[in-house]
């Protein structure tokens, strides 16, 4: 167990690692034999270090707290309370979060309209990464094929991966909170 209680967490032999980015690093330079990265000096690396680094670093906070201020907005509370609890989540949402995830979402879309994979025309383990943000924000972000193809696309690409359906065959669906 992490002394933070992090997740996820992984244990090899002594070493015990948290935080996504660095657990994938990890699991690549440890067993990859060189798959799933980028040659180094390649101008893919560069593309798949920030990718890898951008998922948990600047994607995925604004679809938290977006979860987070859905579930405050829900929560049951004092009727006095509710109108202005609901005021505070609106506004913050209109003003700072929607346009948040709107910006990563089009600048996502943008990326993918140079290349079928986040680091180049290779998937790699940035691909990896990046499935978290990208499914949550298909779940509760706006995100479709209508808004974003470039995403969609890719998502579904992911999605039909043989190694994907194996990693769901094993550890059960990949669920995402909604709300």
């Amino acid at each position: 167990m992490h002394p933070l209680g992090k997740a996820p967490v992984l244990t090899d032999g002594e070493v015990t690692i948290a935080e996504s980015g660095a657990i994938i690093e990890y699991v690549v330079g440890r067993y990859g034999d060189g798959r799933l990265v980028p040659p180094a000096g390649a101008p893919e690396r560069i593309r798949y270090t920030y990718w890898l680094h951008y998922a948990e670093g600047s994607a995925m906070p604004p679809l938290v707290m977006q979860l987070v201020f859905n579930r405050v907005r829900n929560a049951p509370m004092p009727f006095f309370v509710r109108p202005v609890a609901r005021t505070i989540v609106d506004r913050v949402k209109r003003d700072y979060l929607d346009p948040q995830i709107d910006r990563h979402l089009s600048f996502m879309e943008g990326e993918l309209g140079k290349s079928p994979w986040f680091a180049g025309d290779e998937f790699t383990a940035a691909d990896i990464q990046m499935m978290r943000p990208v499914a949550s924000a298909r779940a509760r972000a706006g995100l479709s094929e209508t808004t974003h193809p470039h995403l969609s696309d890719w998502l579904d690409r992911v999605e039909s991966r043989p190694a994907y359906k194996r990693a769901l065959q094993r550890g059960g669906p990949f669920k995402i909170l909604e709300g």
